[in-house]
């Protein structure tokens, strides 16, 4: 009994110790666009947008945090203008 409680006890700390580190990785960030005033989780999806932007816009593969703010801009209107990315009638399309 003494040693199943000592096994149990190291196993939850160690995986308290590790759950911020695994956790971690699997964040998405939340960027805050200051043109649209709209907030956008980088997650799959934005990521997926962002490198369809720069293949669109045959740009070098740089993260989005390293753009000047010129181009962050140039990216959030693009995003904004792009139709295809909003489905804000998806309830009217059922039938």
């Amino acid at each position: 009994m003494h040693s199943g409680f000592r096994y149990l006890s190291s196993l939850l700390l160690a995986a308290a110790f590790l759950a911020p580190a695994v956790t971690t990785g699997c964040a998405a960030r939340t960027y805050h666009d200051p043109y649209y005033n709209d907030s956008h989780r980088w997650d799959r999806n934005e990521k997926d947008r962002y490198q369809r932007w720069i293949v669109e816009n045959h740009r070098d593969n740089r993260d989005f945090r390293k753009l000047n703010r010129d181009e962050q801009k140039q990216y959030w209107d693009w995003r904004h203008n792009r139709h295809d990315d909003h489905d804000h009638d998806r309830d009217h399309d059922r039938h």
